[in-house]
């Protein structure tokens, strides 16, 4: 029986402070997920699921299947827990196996000894070793206080990689972040939906495919499924996804950006993304924003210090902003920036903050 079989132990990774979004999304999906540790919801599902999440998730970093779970505290003790997988049955002979490392509050901190050590253990599974000629079988070895989780990466690259985004501008927003920004600021597919400085497009992108319902994973291919001994699941996974898409709808998204080379490429990546019927993508200075309706949500990703502008810019930019919100009816605003002095520059104290990642930046969205 291979790991593949039967009901399974899953998990997903997701970024620092977005994790009870992705936790609510596995809800939504009829999941019973655990609580986050060291960055990992764990819950329970078939390899099919794991396929679901792969494709529907719009918050997730990774997801895996658990393989086992063991104490260690030497170097032996980890071979030997490795060893006891029958890994055989799950990863053929040509697998390219990777292993990836991480370790906190243990007596095994040495992360490329870890690797070699559990690599080792795999390959002593098979009589002549493996000879990776195959497809890539990336293995996770966390270890947290001397305790071994052992986890496969069914996704291959991270899902921010969406396949729609083929270029990036200047200050490039990951995918998952852009979901996670739009799902905690509250909008509804019913309201306007606007970012005055859009980039490349990715928060405008992100919420025509929620609008939509459309997977964001619906497009682009998993390593999991060049896995040998896994059952074919992903093509009515994929049909499921395209039946709960709602092509009908007419969202008021738009996204504007005083930099036409950049609205260009927002343009082309709505196209990739089959979303362009659904969003309104022009160069304009955000100055010139306003709106007819009495009620929407901005969801915004602004220049700030560590990227684009520096001190007395950003506090200008900041203040003209503040006075074309503070024109708008009754709009709400989410806005993510690294720079410390925004509240000041804004004018308001936020009504609520939450601190989140771009990639390994620290930044923190406001919510007006």
């Amino acid at each position: 029986m291979s790991i593949f079989d039967g009901v399974l132990g899953l998990s997903v990774t997701a970024a620092s402070g977005i994790e009870a979004v992705t936790k609510k999304e596995l809800l939504d999906l009829g999941y019973a997920p655990g609580g986050a540790e060291f960055g990992r919801i764990s819950f329970r599902g078939t390899f099919r699921d794991a396929a679901r999440c792969n494709i529907f998730l719009r918050t997730a970093d990774r997801v895996y299947i658990n393989i086992c779970k063991f104490r260690a505290e030497s170097f032996d003790e980890l071979f030997e827990g490795v060893k006891k997988v029958e890994w055989r049955d799950s990863v053929p002979v040509n697998g390219r196996v990777v292993v990836n490392a991480r370790s906190r509050g243990s007596k095994l901190f040495a992360l490329s000894a870890i690797q070699r050590v559990v690599k080792k253990a795999i390959a002593s599974a098979y009589p002549s070793g493996l000879t990776e000629t195959g497809e890539t079988y990336s293995v996770d070895a966390v270890i947290v206080d001397d305790e071994v989780t052992l986890a496969l990466d069914v996704s291959g690259n991270a899902l921010h990689k969406r396949g729609y985004r083929t270029f990036v501008g200047e200050a490039p927003l990951r995918e998952t972040l852009a979901a996670a920004m739009i799902l905690l600021s509250g909008w509804k597919p019913e309201y306007p939906f606007a970012d005055p400085f859009c980039g490349s497009g990715t928060l405008p992108v992100e919420a025509a495919l929620i609008a939509t319902n459309t997977a964001p994973g619906l497009n682009r291919s998993f390593a999991s499924e060049a896995f040998r001994f896994a059952p074919e699941v992903y093509e009515d996974v994929r049909e499921e996804a395209r039946d709960l898409i709602k092509s009908n709808v007419k969202p008021r998204i738009s996204g504007f950006d005083v930099n036409p080379e950049a609205v260009r490429l927002a343009l082309r990546h709505a196209e990739n993304a089959g979303m362009r019927d659904k969003i309104h993508l022009q160069a304009a200075d955000m100055r010139a924003f306003s709106s007819r309706f009495a009620h929407g949500h901005i969801v915004t990703n602004p220049p700030y210090g560590e990227r684009m502008m520096r001190g007395k810019e950003l506090d200008v930019l900041y203040r003209d902003f503040a006075k074309v919100y503070f024109s708008l009816d009754d709009w709400r605003l989410a806005l993510i920036t690294s720079y410390y002095a925004f509240e000041r520059a804004f004018g308001a104290k936020a009504k609520k903050r939450r601190k989140l990642y771009n990639a390994e930046l620290e930044a923190t969205l406001y919510f007006y």
